[in-house]
């Protein structure tokens, strides 16, 4: 049987790496089988690498206290991940920006989570810049990572409402809920070979162009 492997990078509590787990580790998928064959951490002694440790699956901890240069850190990551020749990786709370070259390397086989609506909110503290637009809705978007931070291309986006009283924690909470819904099936349908990024830089799904906002179900 065919193994479609995934190296999942995280650098902290791994919530989303678990729904990873949960549904895709040692899973069979039309006819091959899904491993996550490594969870690497930029940082040391974090809850993700014992969620990974408990499972069994390999953690490893490419530091990146104490290294300045980004093109020298993602260097040392890149020469880990090869070692496992990922068909898959996935950013589960990676809190770094990568350099051109690394995500390159990677061009159509990596994808991010990120919490709001792409693309509205990129970067970070996402939940409070919606509640002071006042927007009514926000969500997390999984798309592709290109060179361009959190702009590669959508494939599903959830949605959550934003109540008045809302604080950002409570904003956050709800969104996680969803994220940890729909990055797995992101994840599935890309091992499935239903999804891929074209050279164009679109997300194909089953032979569609998907729109800016990725798939939306009829």
């Amino acid at each position: 049987m065919v193994t479609k492997k995934i190296v999942v990078l995280i650098s902290g509590g791994g919530t989303n790496l678990q729904a990873i787990i949960d549904k895709l580790h040692n899973s069979q998928l039309a006819g091959k089988k899904i491993e996550i064959a490594a969870v690497i951490s930029n940082k040391a002694d974090v809850y993700g690498l014992e969620r990974a440790n408990n499972t069994g699956i390999k953690s490893v901890v490419v530091a990146s206290k104490g290294i300045s240069e980004r093109e020298t850190y993602d260097a040392l990551l890149a020469a880990e991940i090869d070692q496992y020749q990922p068909d898959l990786i996935v950013l589960a709370g990676f809190m770094r920006i990568l350099t051109a070259d690394f995500v390159n390397r990677y061009l159509g086989k990596m994808i991010n989570i990120h919490p709001s609506l792409l693309p509205k909110y990129q970067g970070l503290n996402t939940h409070q810049s919606a509640i002071d637009a006042g927007d009514h809705d926000h969500g997390a978007s999984v798309h592709f990572v290109t060179e361009k931070l959190d702009s590669g291309a959508t494939v599903l986006q959830a949605r959550v409402p934003v109540f008045a009283e809302d604080t950002a924690e409570e904003l956050a909470e709800r969104v996680l809920t969803q994220e940890h819904l729909i990055y797995p099936l992101v994840a599935q349908w890309f091992l499935s070979g239903r999804l891929l990024m074209n050279d164009n830089g679109q997300a194909v799904l089953d032979g569609e162009i998907l729109p800016e906002n990725g798939y939306a179900a009829d």
